[in-house]
């Protein structure tokens, strides 16, 4: 099989979809790889090291698209790459269909098959594929919030870790999942007051035991979440319902009675958000105020970390690559139930209940596509 890695062109996003190890245990088992130019610069692997590990290097990304029977990428393509979606092709990327009908639109349109990574799931529930990056993004979650908590960035001048005869800032997280956990260790560890908030009390307990007590967690009803956001400085959205638009848990009602300065990191920017008058914020332009809050929606934080996101990514993705390039997607699903639940297009049809629930479309099931 050719496959393509073009260059990424979302705002600051540096990773790739494919580093050079990758390449080479492609070319290895027989494909071809092609790769446009400077798509790894971001990522600290030079075209050099492309051509090192068997690839070709293309001058462009129409060139990539048109010669690749699959394409690995990052982020979702965005509108001036719809043009390059077609049939027989493969795309094979993060995609969150439930909060882009546009791209939805596009994809079927197109014909395109396309598989994403966030909705691969294997029967513990796990989603493999978005692990890594929920990691990344629960850390750096931590990171920009105890950041934009400085008062020349418009936040409450609060250090969130407090010195010895001061208050420590009150973190709360709303979602246990790899995000949650991660965003409140980091917390954790930089001594604020964390609390964990969700509707699964066997996870609640989980996180209780592995921090050994140090993190406070609460069952999550609209009452307690209501207290809990009076008394927060930093709030972290990570609640995630894989392949659908996240719930609007935290209100315009609830942040108006937050204290001036208060931040709020919605990581679940992907997937619409879970903060009422949350929207997509890039690197470039992050933040935005509401009742004299702070919004942080940047929706692709491990961009910003390229070296470890890259890396992370490929460890994930590559088995799953190296099995579509070598038995066809078909073939691939039919062997690997996991992987048969990250196809959203094929040929004009919708194979995501998620995502036909967000837009109103008829949806036709993966089975039925695969068979």
């Amino acid at each position: 099989m050719r496959i393509g890695v073009p260059r990424e062109i979302k705002n600051n996003e540096n990773r790739v979809g494919l580093g050079a190890a990758g390449v080479h245990e492609l070319v290895d088992r027989g494909h071809e790889v092609v790769v446009e130019t400077g798509a790894g610069i971001g990522s600290r692997v030079t075209d050099e090291d492309y051509r090192a590990a068997g690839a070709t290097i293309l001058d462009s990304a129409a060139e990539v698209w048109a010669q690749a029977e699959m394409i690995i990428k990052v982020k979702e393509p965005l509108p001036e790459e719809h043009d390059y979606l077609r049939k027989g092709q493969i795309l094979f990327t993060y995609l969150h269909l439930a909060a882009d009908q546009k791209l939805t639109e596009a994809l079927l349109s197109s014909g395109a098959t396309a598989i994403a990574y966030e909705t691969v799931q294997l029967p513990d529930r796990s989603l493999p594929l978005l692990a890594p990056m929920s990691a990344i993004a629960g850390r750096l979650a931590t990171q920009v919030g105890a950041y934009h908590l400085m008062a020349p960035l418009g936040g409450a001048g609060v250090l969130m870790g407090g010195v010895p005869g001061t208050s420590e800032a009150n973190v709360l997280v709303i979602g246990g999942g790899v995000v949650g956990e991660q965003a409140a260790m980091m917390a954790n560890g930089l001594h604020a007051n964390v609390t964990v908030m969700d509707l699964n009390v066997s996870r609640l307990g989980q996180i209780a035991t592995m921090h050994h007590g140090d993190i406070r967690t609460r069952y999550s009803t609209a009452l307690d979440l209501t207290e809990e956001i009076r008394r927060a400085d930093v709030v972290v959205g990570s609640v995630l319902i894989p392949g659908k638009r996240a719930p609007k848990l935290v209100t315009d009602e609830m942040v108006s009675t937050m204290k001036p300065g208060s931040v709020l990191v919605d990581v679940a920017i992907d997937q619409g958000g879970c903060f009422e008058h949350s929207r997509p914020t890039t690197h470039d332009d992050p933040t935005f105020r509401v009742h004299d809050t702070v919004y942080y929606c940047v929706a692709n934080m491990p961009g910003s970390v390229p070296v470890t996101a890259t890396a992370a990514l490929n460890n994930a993705t590559l088995p799953y690559i190296l099995k579509i390039a070598g038995a066809g997607w078909r073939d691939a699903m039919r062997s690997d139930d996991a992987l048969a639940k990250g196809l959203h297009t094929h040929e004009g049809m919708l194979a995501h209940a998620g995502t036909g629930e967000a837009h109103g479309l008829e949806v036709t099931s993966a089975e039925q596509i695969i068979a």
